[in-house]
């Protein structure tokens, strides 16, 4: 089993920033594609950044050239920089961890989300 610990929400005002991180402990034999999801409220989860296991970055659209994801291998987290936040950034953030776990004598791509971290966006 995986757990993951998220922090660093809270409220901002716009044109601030924030840094949120997520750390991973448990039993598995490596992280893969690690990444943020977000939900405002009313609207579906949506995809805002992974990160691979070898660093490759993919943002959406709307967070690109503001924010920053970043993985620490060492440590098993991976970070998300914010920076120009904007009210329309409010939302609850999710932690994604693709792990590969052994169960017996296989080994599986698990999917893990965190319980999540509001950040709002508001002056």
């Amino acid at each position: 089993q995986v757990q993951l610990v998220e922090s660093g929400g809270g409220l901002v005002q716009p044109g601030g920033a924030l840094r949120l991180s997520c750390a991973a402990s448990g039993r598995f034999l490596s992280l893969n594609v690690m990444g943020w999801y977000r939900q405002a409220p009313g609207k579906e989860r949506e995809l805002v950044a992974t990160i691979s296991s070898g660093g490759s970055a993919n943002y959406a659209d709307p967070v690109k050239d503001r924010f920053t994801i970043s993985r620490e291998n060492a440590k098993n987290t991976v970070n998300l920089e914010m920076n120009s936040l904007k009210p329309e950034d409010t939302a609850v953030y999710y932690c994604n961890i693709n792990a590969l776990v052994s169960r017996g004598w296989n080994s599986y791509n698990m999917v893990y989300w965190g319980k999540g971290t509001l950040v709002t966006v508001s002056s």
